[in-house]
């Protein structure tokens, strides 16, 4: 008896193991996709210019929602139900789930595929552009591939082999881009237009769909090949029963079902960044800038974009542990839950603070460096500040899902939608792309408002004082002096001493020492402002170790270095 004790513990140990060692496989290789994919706009604006950037960044949120609505909720979906028949051994029912899940998702795919190619003429008028119709019918080819890649994503993760998923997720992104690079150095230099570069942009998306899918084809032969053997072992009475085979409409019946309240909570996203596609050049068009200009000013404006994807992406890669973690704590220690929540919570804002602060100081040299122009610098500021509400959103979507309240976070994007609506459609004809940017972060701020009072909701927290914010804004705004101190003083030094390294070698020197000052300052600010204490500090990793350091060099307050 102890030794089957034994066994089953050892077991679970090992299946445990490789559970976190996949999920820390899937998380990395997420992060350097969504890395990969926010930094691949820098080379196309720099190579193309914000007239084909503009194009490109109205036509892909566009994309993104038809690809959520086709796909979205369908990968964790095709995992459960394999997960349940590769439980009970039915390694031929966790096959038909696949079969049943692409034959769904494949129909879906060509409906959406035949909207956005016969209908792009339609919705680049509701654009603004016509200029953007050659890059909706070339991302629309992706729409064939990707239902197919999403389903067998979601096969071998229901298996509980992450490595598909991870490896195919970088190779698309690295083909996505090769492909962009190599067009849109090809295109401009045959003098192509706005449309048709975007267009060039766009179609990388189709390349690395096709490069990822053509990888899993290559994993699923093989494990059909070993499926040999497990047909081999259950005639010999080593695995379970077979299952029985439920009828493939009634399959995707059930998938579809399980999927649709998934893909409803994922679809808000892409429609904030949709709104401003389909608002913000029509609104320039209407305060006198012709299609041209309106695309550019749009280009502009997103050039603040990929950085604070960049940060929120950080805050997405924590909600695959953070959901999980919540939600044990609630049904093993809700004494503990408050605290943990609460903690999350307040670390991510420190962390959000930084950042948009940090971002928004250093928007002039950092648009230098990245864009070669100083131009719409104050927009990028005010873009900046999104940081903050982004990662909140973020990780109180996660907190929200742990706590079992999955249809909130939509809610409040559906209410940060609505508040992105009607402050661009009041600002923007008054401020141009500056009004749209103070609508973001009015929308943003909008939804963590109400998943704080949410959370705090459901688990009984109290209102925190007012007073408990004044310690990270006075690290915040030192911070900002001093980052702003570093630019007086730094931009005229280097000109002087290194004239050679031109405006954009001057500003990429004062923007990367300006993040390492940032950081340092902030760090040491709330160490001594009593923003962070020791016993927070000792629940990170290697938190410990850090805070015996800390407390020898007699940075934490009188109070807290016993």
């Amino acid at each position: 008896m102890s030794t089957e004790k034994g066994t089953q513990e050892q077991t679970v140990t090992v299946g445990s193991s490789r559970l976190l060692k996949g999920a820390a496989l899937l998380a990395a290789a997420a992060v350097f996709s969504k890395l990969l994919g926010t930094l691949q706009k820098i080379p196309l604006q720099n190579i193309a210019g914000d007239g084909a950037f503009g194009i490109y960044n109205a036509v892909y949120p566009l994309y993104l929602l038809i690809l959520f609505l086709a796909t979205a909720g369908f990968p964790i979906t095709v995992a459960k139900f394999v997960q349940d028949r590769a439980a009970a051994r039915d390694h031929a029912g966790a096959r038909r789930v696949a079969a049943a899940s692409a034959l769904l998702l494949t129909a879906t795919g060509v409906l959406c595929f035949l909207l956005l190619y016969f209908g792009a003429d339609v919705l680049a008028g509701w654009i603004g552009t016509a200029a953007a119709a050659p890059a909706i019918r070339s991302i629309s080819y992706a729409l064939l591939l990707v239902p197919v890649l999403s389903v067998l994503r979601g096969y071998f993760q229901g298996y509980g082999n992450m490595v598909p998923t991870a490896v195919s997720q970088a190779v698309e992104q690295t083909v996505r881009v090769l492909t962009m690079v190599l067009l849109l150095l090809y295109l401009t230099e045959q003098g192509a237009g706005d449309g048709d570069i975007a267009a060039g942009a766009t179609f990388g998306s189709v390349t690395g769909a096709a490069g990822a899918l053509l990888l899993l084809l290559f994993y699923w032969q093989r494990s059909k090949d070993r499926s040999v053997g497990r047909r081999e072992a259950a005639r010999a009475g080593d695995a379970g029963p077979a299952g029985t085979k439920e009828p493939l409409g009634r399959l995707m019946a059930s998938i579809g079902a399980y999927a649709l309240p998934i893909c409803l909570g994922s679809i808000m996203t892409p429609i904030l960044n949709l709104i401003d596609a389909f608002t913000i050049p029509r609104l320039l068009l209407g305060g006198g800038a012709d299609p041209a200009e309106a695309m550019r000013q749009f280009g502009l404006y997103n050039h603040g974009l990929p950085l604070v994807q960049a940060v929120t992406m950080v805050a997405s890669s924590l909600t695959a542990v953070l959901v999980p973690a919540i939600a044990a704590a609630k049904a093993a220690d809700p004494a503990q839950l408050q605290i943990r929540t609460e903690r999350t919570v307040r670390m991510t804002g420190l962390l959000g603070l930084a950042a948009a602060a940090g971002l928004a100081s250093l928007t002039v040299p950092v648009n230098v460096m990245l864009y070669q122009s100083e131009e719409a610098s104050g927009t990028m500021a005010l873009l900046a500040l999104t940081a903050l509400f982004g990662t909140l959103n973020i990780v109180l979507a996660g907190v929200l899902q742990g706590l079992g309240a999955v249809n909130a976070p939509a809610l409040h994007l559906l209410a940060a939608a609505a508040v992105k609506i009607g402050g661009s459609l009041l600002l923007v004809p008054r401020w141009g792309i500056a009004g749209a940017a103070v609508s973001a972060v009015l929308a943003f701020a909008a939804a963590s408002a109400l998943g704080l009072a949410e959370v705090r909701r459901l688990t009984g927290a109290p209102q925190r004082p007012r007073s408990s914010a004044l310690a990270p804004l006075a690290a915040a705004a030192l911070m900002c002096a001093a980052l702003g101190a570093l630019q007086l003083a730094g931009g005229p030094l280097l000109g002087a001493l290194a004239p050679g390294l031109g405006p954009r070698g001057q500003a990429s020197v004062l923007a990367l020492a300006g993040v390492a000052l940032g950081a340092a300052v902030y760090a040491l600010a709330l160490l001594r402002f009593g923003a962070v204490n020791r016993a927070e500090l000792e629940q990170l990793p290697g938190g410990g170790k850090l805070a015996s350091a800390l407390t020898k060099l007699r940075l934490f307050p009188q109070g807290e270095r016993l």
